[in-house]
């Protein structure tokens, strides 16, 4: 079995599409998601799901989650160990940043 690296998820922004909102919601009143404030982190010694992150949210970047922690690099992103991915909400996304600590 491959060794885990420790990893830490970093909120790095949470957006609001306001004029993909202002069409598709059901809401008048949608603001960017509330359930993370930009900064927040989440730090991770074993592939599971944080206490309080969001289940679709994990459900979206688990497989990059598992990518970091087993070793993996993006060759897109400018540094090993780093992985920059969202969640699929398509009216209010919020960005992560997924890097390995140790």
């Amino acid at each position: 079995m491959r060794r885990l690296h420790k990893c830490k998820i970093t909120v790095l922004d949470r957006l609001l599409l306001e004029d993909i909102a202002r069409e598709y919601s059901s809401d008048p009143n949608l603001t960017a998601c509330d359930l993370y404030q930009n900064g927040q982190e989440f730090i991770l010694a074993e592939m599971e799901k944080p206490e309080g992150f969001c289940s679709w949210a994990w459900a979206d970047i688990q497989r990059d989650v598992t990518s970091v922690m087993t070793g993996g690099n993006m060759p897109w992103i400018n540094r090993d160990a780093v992985q920059v991915v969202c969640c699929t909400d398509a009216l209010r996304p919020v960005i992560f940043k997924i890097e390995r600590v140790d």
